[in-house]
């Protein structure tokens, strides 16, 4: 253990904390949904606005749930107005944009209130010209933004093998799945009908343009400014290579070409139609799904075709319609929620072969993905399948976290599981992930080409899945909790990777959640797992940091700002998610009767809700999920909940409470 100052837990701690954790699993109980459970996973409202845009797009009615829509987006809307990516964050000019036109096609008039106040906003943000590369795509499909200002990506790529330095498997698995139906898109370069018939080349959003006359903004410096700037390096090559595929493109009506690019584009889309689920998801979260509709109507299939309906009515189970409007989920997380949801109650003490919990298991149990296909399989050969999913339907992409986390469920709820058939598959196809580095990242293995990043199409720095600490941190705990002898050397491997991956401040990068509270929690909890004493310098340096941004409330909060200020490291208003992280990281390694632990843990008392239809849960506002560090954030509405649970039960379980 580390020193740090201690003094005894007052009585009235311990048992307050007993109560709060049984309040939390009545409370869990209350909104289990039969056999799991899933909540709301929120974002920020581009994803609505994006799914009224491929409505208009497909020719689909808008009528029906325009107002339920119209109610959503502008409750969302900043006073300034503006719309943003996070709780907390200033408003964004591409989400305006997007936002604006969903309410422009919803019927709302240009000189509304709230338009006028986004329209302002806009403008003085620079105006469309400063739109990301998305939103310049989804602007582009109504004729609002030229093509030819939207970086050149050919179908071709779809036919680079994957031996080769740059080809689809080389990209992360949520941007291969979103950039394979794009290639489609980017051949045929639609332009859909806004409402009254206007396209193309319509003027219908001049007024937010700056320079309504000058619309083919580059997207990327010149590849001479480059070099300038950036000298030779990979920025200034892949600048030179789009220059190169724009050439091509004005080719591909010559001699062979043709035939070449017809080619790619039934190998597009016969791997998009391989891809799509039974049920009509494409890798079960929303834009693959947007676009995999958009691409395969393209390719000739009408809306009422099979794929593309399925398709669809994926797209519609997205969505909620309640008292706050209508607005579409990102990504659902069953298999998360329950297996966070079966730790909690097994930490606070619940019997995981009691009947309600076991149906819970057993209905994680049918999600395990044993289908031997998978984008995983390319570069890990001598891997079996075996582990989860994040999602309701998505076969194609199995998640080392969400793997993980299963694993740990079934083991704390009852440990001679570990012999078990369906445990040892998820462990052996989750070891089977692991990079050279020693970490483990979310979906591939090796998937490390930080320099993809630096491609035109690539202005949000998410086509990468390196190994992360968080994952790393998790799945050692996994691991611990096995004990299976077989997994010395993996485990040997990911040490060694986090004592190099540790921040100079002691802290862990929290790559899936906010940010390096969520990394160090994660760390330390499987560095105990795995029996790093206390008095390892990487453990002691890891604690300290974590003790020394605990708020003077007693809490622990860090804002969104961090991903891109290392200054606002672990700082920020406490939440109860953070709180609860905070909480575990330290108990990893100190008493109950640490002061720092206690004053986690009374935050978490002190504000739990006593009454109305959330009692026993806590409030939380923040999105503390990340999907894209700086440029897409998450709000699992479970969050509050079940990790704060996990902090009570452990805390309630070393003080003999």
């Amino acid at each position: 253990m580390t020193s740090a100052p201690v003094r005894s837990i007052a009585p009235p701690l311990a048992g307050r904390a007993r109560e709060a954790a049984r309040a939390a699993g009545d409370f869990l109980f209350r909104i289990q949904r039969a056999d799991h459970w899933c909540a709301e996973l929120e974002s920020n409202p581009t994803i609505t606005a994006e799914y009224v845009l491929l409505r208009q797009a497909l020719g689909l009615d808008l009528a029906a749930r325009a107002e339920a829509t119209t109610r959503y987006l502008l409750s969302r809307q900043h006073p300034d107005g503006s719309w943003g990516i996070g709780h907390g964050l200033p408003g964004d000019v591409s989400t305006a944009v997007e936002c604006y036109l969903a309410l422009r096609l919803l019927g709302r008039p240009r000189d509304d209130e709230p338009m006028l106040r986004a329209e302002r906003f806009i403008r003085a943000a620079g105006g469309i010209a400063r739109v990301r590369v998305f939103t310049r795509i989804n602007l582009a499909l109504f004729g609002l933004f030229p093509w030819d200002a939207v970086p050149s990506v050919p179908p071709e790529i779809i036919l680079l093998p994957p031996w080769s330095a740059i080809n689809i498997y080389r990209l992360s698995s949520w941007a291969r799945s979103t950039m394979v139906p794009l290639f489609i898109l980017f051949h045929h370069r639609p332009v859909f009908a806004l409402p009254g018939g206007r396209s193309p080349e319509s003027g219908w959003l001049d007024h937010l343009w700056l320079d309504p006359a000058h619309k083919h903004v580059p997207y990327r410096p010149s590849v001479a400014a480059t070099l300038l700037r950036d000298g030779p390096g990979w920025k200034a090559f892949f600048n030179a290579g789009d220059a190169l595929l724009r050439a091509y493109e004005g080719l591909r009506e010559a001699g062979p070409l043709p035939r070449l690019r017809q080619h790619a584009l039934r190998a597009c889309e016969r791997w998009v139609l391989e891809h799509q689920e039974e049920s009509g998801d494409w890798a079960g979260i929303f834009p693959p799904m947007l676009n995999g509709v958009l691409a395969l109507h393209l390719a000739g299939h009408p809306l009422d075709s099979d794929p593309v309906r399925r398709g669809l009515e994926a797209i519609e189970r997205f969505g909620i319609e309640d008292g706050e409007g209508f607005r579409v989920e990102a990504c659902q997380s069953p298999v998360w929620d329950s297996a966070l949801s079966l730790i909690a109650l097994a930490d606070a003490g619940q019997d995981g072969r009691a009947p309600r919990l076991a149906a819970v298991r057993r209905w994680i149990e049918r999600k395990q993905i044993l289908e031997d296909h998978g984008d995983w399989k390319v570069y890990n050969r001598r891997g079996a399948p075996g582990g989860w999913s994040f999602e309701h339907a998505n076969t194609w992409y199995p998640d080392v976290d969400d793997t993980a986390a299963v694993l740990l469920a079934f083991l704390k709820g009852d440990p001679s599981r570990r012999g078990d058939e369906v445990v040892r598959r998820g462990a052996a196809w989750m070891v089977s992930m692991q990079n050279r580095d020693g970490g483990w990242a979310a979906f591939d293995v090796q998937n490390d080409r930080t320099f993809l990043n630096q491609i035109p199409f690539s202005d949000m720095d998410s086509l990468c899945d390196p190994s992360s600490p968080d994952v790393t941190g998790r799945v050692l705990e996994a691991l611990g909790a096995l004990e299976d002898p077989r997994w010395r050397a993996a485990c040997r491997r990911g040490l060694a990777y986090l004592r190099g991956a540790q921040e100079p401040e002691g802290s862990f990068y929290g790559r899936w959640g906010v940010n390096y509270v969520y990394g160090t929690s994660n760390v330390l909890c499987g560095l105990a797992r795995q029996r790093v004493p206390g008095s390892d310098p990487m453990v002691a340096r890891a604690l300290r940091w974590l003790a020394s941004v605990q708020n003077a409330d007693g809490g622990f909060g860090e804002g969104l700002d961090s991903y891109a200020d290392r200054a606002a490291m672990g700082r920020g208003p406490s939440t109860a998610s953070q709180t609860a992280w905070g909480v575990m990281g330290l108990l990893a390694y100190r008493p109950p009767e640490d002061e720092a632990v206690a004053r986690g843990v009374a935050w978490l008392v002190d504000r739990q809700l006593d009454a109305g239809p959330a009692a026993g849960s806590w409030e939380e506002a923040a999105f503390t999920g990340t999907g894209f560090p700086r440029h897409f954030y998450l709000r699992y509405h479970l969050y509050r909940h079940y990790f704060p649970l996990m902090a009570l039960g452990r805390f309630c379980a070393a003080s003999g409470a």
